[in-house]
């Protein structure tokens, strides 16, 4: 079995920085891709930025210079810091990992989400 756990979601005004944080835990052998999603009320899920096992990353256009996504693979951690924020930045955060397990089988995991509100 194999969770994962986000925290730091919250309320913050428009300029303002949160940095959101997401465990594995589990029978984990490996992780490989770990990212972030978001989905607004009335909006699809969109991959917000995404990070290799060899720390390469990407993000969403509309975050580019704002977030920064890192790792920590000793603790098996993908952290969000996002800065100037921004209304349109309102949305549950979804924390997402390929992991392969002590079965050796990938399988893709979903966190429960947490909620990031940006609002004066």
């Amino acid at each position: 079995q194999v969770q994962l756990v986000e925290s730091g979601g919250g309320l913050v005004q428009p300029g303002g920085s949160l940095r959101l944080s997401c465990g594995a835990s589990g029978s984990i052998f490996s992780i490989s891709a770990m990212g972030w999603y978001r989905q607004a009320p009335g909006k699809q899920r969109e991959l917000v930025a995404r990070i290799d096992s060899g720390g390469r990353t990407n993000y969403t256009d509309s975050v580019k210079g704002r977030f920064t996504i890192s790792r920590d693979n000793g603790k098996n951690t993908v952290y969000l810091q996002m800065n100037s924020l921004k209304p349109e930045d309102t949305a549950n955060y979804y924390c997402n990992a390929d992991i392969r397990d002590y079965r050796l089988r990938w399988e893709n995991y979903w966190g429960q989400g947490t909620q990031v509100t940006v609002s004066s």
